[in-house]
């Protein structure tokens, strides 16, 4: 069985790295907002080319806070694609904000051509998100930022070491968020996140967001929350950020052989943006017949996923957003029709023939 992804072969590849930091923290007796903590954002900070990294619990941890750090809550409006994973909404109404959504582009991500017509005064942000690993048109949505007085946070949990012209994704904006969930390219043992920003007063707000709202111990300036990436994960993510490019390299040569190798008609192959670098977080191709090619491919040892079958405007926590099938129609029809085919650091290249293979033996149901 080809499976979808290998978190035990990934670990086994860097195995007495990540036990060496594992025993590390446990010996040190410091398990909060200690030195294994600084030393990861100071590696990322530098990794990146930002001046301030804020290590946090989660992702999604990381949208709420950038968008509570911004001053923007009820009354306000965030642009969002129409067709990304729920956090990315998420983020926006916990802070009682309203998202916006716009259908994105051929490739995934929020479509720079409809931004202007989605931004009215209530518009206070853009928040495109690097879908797959794929990086979004970040110069046009920068300078439409620009144009408008907007902010922009990027939501970059798919897509560590993206880069547009040489640039990497989470450079482009007021602030960038990361997920560290373990199956990313840069992934924990758990649940941890992440922060950037070149902002000084900012990077402050977000350290104390992430802590109660404090800045020194019981005493609470600002209504923050309980989020703080652990000195575990931290150490884990220094062995990551170790081996990322090595990483994204390993997922670009399996990429590579799909769009060369997968020559079945009924299957469209992900297109990259002109001078843009893709890590392939996900290798998501289109088929109409999505669902008998899914069933087709598990028959035949191969397991996949969908990313993702119900639209943010079409999932019941957002009825009150008042949106109706037919809305958004290119996310609509990603949502029926994606399907991601396994790609994962350590998986075998005989698998990967073996997915080939199966994929250019569908004829339709």
């Amino acid at each position: 069985m080809v499976e979808f992804t290998s978190l035990k072969r990934q670990f086994d590849l860097y195995a007495p790295e990540y036990e060496e930091a594992l025993l590390r923290v446990a010996r040190s007796g410091w398990y909060i907002l200690g030195s294994e903590l600084q030393r990861f954002e100071e590696q990322f900070t530098s990794y990146l080319g930002m001046q301030y990294c804020i290590g946090v619990n989660s992702g999604l941890d990381a949208l709420i806070l950038a968008v509570r750090a911004l001053d923007i809550g009820p009354g306000d409006e965030v642009i969002v694609p129409a067709n990304t994973y729920i956090a990315s909404v998420l983020g926006v109404t916990e802070n009682g904000a309203r998202p916006v959504l716009v259908d994105p582009d051929a490739f995934f991500c929020l479509d720079a051509d409809r931004i202007e017509a989605a931004i009215t005064a209530k518009t206070k942000a853009i928040l495109p998100v690097h879908l797959y690993g794929q990086p979004c048109d970040m110069e046009r949505i920068c300078a439409i930022a620009e144009k408008h007085g907007l902010y922009v946070i990027e939501d970059c949990a798919q897509a560590h070491g993206a880069a547009q012209k040489g640039r990497k994704i989470g450079t482009f904006s007021t602030i960038a968020c990361f997920s560290f969930y373990p199956t990313k390219p840069l992934g924990a043992q758990g649940d941890a996140g992440a922060l950037a920003t070149n902002d000084p007063l900012l990077a402050e707000k977000l350290r104390k967001l992430r802590n109660y709202g404090s800045g020194k111990k019981y005493v609470n300036e600002l209504v923050g929350i309980n989020s703080r990436l652990d000195e575990y994960q931290a150490a884990i993510l220094q062995v990551g950020l170790r081996h990322l490019e090595e990483g994204n390299a390993y997922r670009r040569r399996i990429a590579e052989r799909y769009l060369t190798e997968i020559r079945n008609p009924l299957v469209s192959l992900p297109k990259t943006r002109e001078g843009c670098s893709h890590v392939f977080h996900v290798f998501a191709v289109l088929c109409e017949q999505r669902d008998a090619l899914q069933a087709f491919l598990l028959e035949r040892g191969v397991k996949t996923l969908c990313h993702y079958p119900i639209p943010p405007h079409l999932q019941e926590c957002y009825a009150f957003l008042g949106h109706s099938a037919g809305d958004f129609p290119l996310s609509e029809q990603y949502a029926q029709q994606e399907l991601s085919l396994p790609i994962y650091v350590g998986m075998p290249m005989e698998e990967v023939t073996q997915v080939i293979e199966a994929v250019n033996t569908f004829q339709g149901a």
